[in-house]
């Protein structure tokens, strides 16, 4: 077993040791001093919980001088803005770990007209405290193979949550339900997703897919350009979006970071729009249903975008 595997498997079980520490505090009368039964072994475990931290970064941090961007097609159609972008900085999400190193996130953001708010709605200090997934451009929109690849995983069947667009639910993302979904594992941060083997060791991830919406099963062969599936809000997310990376294996837990850049696109910095034509063709899938004004990959122009 490698340390990025085995370091998870200690995090957990450090969880579940200070859960069972926390619990026997309030329901069982331990012998012995308070700081003997219940203080000194939850140190220990916290200083344990901070190693595996430290460990698990440093074990999916990127070894030696980073490799060449590989260049696929973009993952989606029509009119888009980046957030959390690796074209700001490196890890682009804060972590190494998960294969995120070059993640990039991306909302969609339609035109509209003049004097007509933004099709995305924005983030509210406190009301309304979420919203439906529906109000939401991006929510349903096509993801689509960035290159011929097979898939390795499809993972479906987790919810599409409520957003957590306001202060007060974005504190409890952070605070309480992400804390949880680290502790269950990977699986439950990327929410639903799928993960292709684009070949020479490069594989592909995009999470927080729709639930019940992927069109590919694991062993299949995809075309570049074939559905996939559609934009969801499964998993540790605020709202609706595309989160994609690039890694040099298919274990989430167990993956390094590989650069990317997108065909006729580049990499999107934070905050900036650009528009993906629809395809010319589309193998073995239904095209996206909404179609780019400008040709593939071009860039239209910088809008601020809360994240």
């Amino acid at each position: 077993m490698s340390v990025r595997t085995a370091v998870p498997i200690a995090m957990r079980l450090s969880w579940l040791v200070l859960f069972a520490l926390m619990i026997g505090e309030f329901v069982t009368d331990l012998p012995g001093p308070g700081w003997a039964t219940t203080f000194l072994p939850a140190t220990v475990v916290l200083a344990l919980m901070v190693a595996t931290t430290v460990l698990q970064v440093s074990a999916a941090a990127p070894q030696g001088e980073p490799e060449p961007p590989v260049e696929v097609d973009p993952p989606v159609t029509g009119r888009w803005s980046a957030l959390n972008s690796p074209a700001d900085k490196v890890p682009s999400h804060g972590t190494h770990v998960y294969g995120q190193t070059y993640a990039i996130d991306i909302v969609a953001e339609p035109e509209t007209g003049e004097g007509e708010p933004p099709a995305r709605p924005a983030f509210r200090w406190l009301w309304p405290l979420f919203r439906r997934n529906r109000a939401f451009p991006a929510f349903g929109a096509p993801l689509l193979a960035v290159a011929d690849a097979t898939v390795v995983r499809a993972s479906d069947g987790q919810r599409d949550h409520l957003s957590r667009n306001s202060l007060p639910a974005l504190g409890y993302l952070m605070l309480i339900e992400g804390n949880v979904r680290s502790f269950a594992g990977v699986r439950r941060i990327v929410g639903n997703h799928v993960i292709l083997d684009l070949g020479d060791g490069t594989y592909a991830a995009y999470a927080h897919v729709q639930r019940g919406s992927l069109q590919v099963k694991a062993g299949e062969t995809v075309r570049a350009g074939q559905l996939l599936g559609r934009v969801g809000n499964s998993g540790n997310t605020t709202e609706p979006h595309l989160h994609f990376q690039l890694m040099d294996g298919p274990d989430l837990d167990n993956a390094r970071g590989v650069p990317f850049t997108w065909r006729g696109v580049g990499v999107p910095a934070n905050k900036e729009t650009f528009t993906v034509g629809e395809p010319a063709g589309v193998q073995g899938g239904e095209k996206g249903e909404e179609k780019g004004e400008a040709g593939a990959g071009e860039r239209v122009e910088e809008q601020a975008a809360d994240a």
